[in-house]
């Protein structure tokens, strides 16, 4: 099958060399001639306008943008006058359900199919396979299925649930999730989810690394009091042999974690990372229909404070509090460790 991958970075690059590996033809765009040229080092032609790459492609077309958010609707600009009735339209970034829905009815009123499909894997989908969330109507997910079933894992990838009968989308690692944002939404919900495992295995690691403060010599890093028992917390834990053991029969045992023993295993005290963590909108996103639809979600939200927390937008937050704690008690606040 043929397709227009447009956005070749660290996804849409390697999503076009799973396709061209797989038997699919991809004509790929993207504005950094480098990016161009690792793709056609690939086998994969290369066009340096979107007006070539839609030249090249045979109507009925399918474009597959893999673009950060704020490019998405610059390029959908760009690309109307260029499609025409029967075209497909593929997103498959982490833009809002709700832009989505908004872009879908207006490519439909044009007589072209606009799917979403939100894209799980990072950069070792190539090896590994996508996880593909897909929303837009049953006819234009019919025309990509294909795509999808290259992009996908397949049903190698985990074994059955027991008692579930053997078949069907989910199962190879897709899936039609509903009509127009159900794929951008359905995406959303899990980037939040992965906000709050992540949070949950950075605190336990962290708690780990600092019951050691009972030590000789293991002053504490965070912490302006002693324990009032040191001979309790006297442990110099192994963190990258603890994450090894947790890969092997616990119930915490995730992709995510593979990847945390990897990183220990690469740096034990992680000192090359400064420590704040971005977040890409969609934890943001997740909170907003939380808030609309009335329902709880005190953990999800609780990953993504700590998020902003990393870069030290609660700095004058924390001054604060230390001041209050002078002016009402007295507290003086205690020296940093190297003062």
């Amino acid at each position: 099958m043929q397709l227009g991958m447009i956005g070749l970075g660290r996804m849409g690059g390697n999503m076009a060399q799973r396709l061209i590996l797989r038997g699919h033809e991809c004509v790929g765009y993207d504005p950094d001639a480098q990016a161009r040229q690792r793709l056609a080092d690939l086998g994969g032609a290369v066009c340096d306008s979107l007006a070539t790459l839609v030249g090249q492609l045979a109507a009925p077309r399918v474009l597959w943008l893999m673009l950060p958010v704020h490019l998405v609707d610059s390029t959908l600009d760009e690309l109307k006058p260029l499609l025409q009735k029967g075209d497909v339209v593929v997103d498959g970034g982490n833009s809002m359900w709700r832009d989505t829905v908004r872009r879908a009815a207006q490519w439909s009123a044009a007589g072209v199919e606009y799917l979403d499909v939100g894209t799980s894997g990072g950069v070792r989908g190539l090896e590994r396979g996508y996880c593909l969330m897909a929303g837009g109507s049953p006819q234009g997910f019919q025309r990509i299925e294909p795509l999808l079933l290259a992009l996908a894992p397949g049903a190698d990838a985990a074994p059955p649930t027991p008692g579930r009968a053997l078949g069907g989308m989910a199962e190879q690692g897709y899936m039609h999730c509903g009509p127009a944002g159900a794929g951008h939404f359905v995406k959303m919900v899990h980037n939040a989810i992965e906000y709050g495992i992540m949070a949950a295995y950075a605190e336990g690691f962290n708690l780990l690394q600092q019951a050691g403060q009972g030590r000789e010599g293991g002053a504490s890093q965070n912490n302006a009091i002693s324990p009032a028992h040191p001979e309790h917390y006297g442990y110099d834990f192994n963190l990258p042999e603890i994450a090894e053991l947790w890969r092997r029969g616990s119930v915490i045992g995730s992709w995510l974690l593979d990847l945390t023993a990897q990183a220990l295993q690469q740096q034990p005290d992680l000192q090359r990372y400064a420590g704040k963590v971005s977040d890409s909108g969609e934890g943001r996103w997740a909170m907003n229909a939380a808030l609309d639809l009335g329902t709880p979600a005190p953990v999800l939200s609780a990953a993504l404070f700590s998020r902003f927390e990393s870069r030290e937008s609660a700095t004058f937050a924390m001054q604060m509090l230390s001041a209050m704690r002078e002016q009402f008690g007295g507290h003086v606040e205690a020296a940093a460790p190297d003062e």
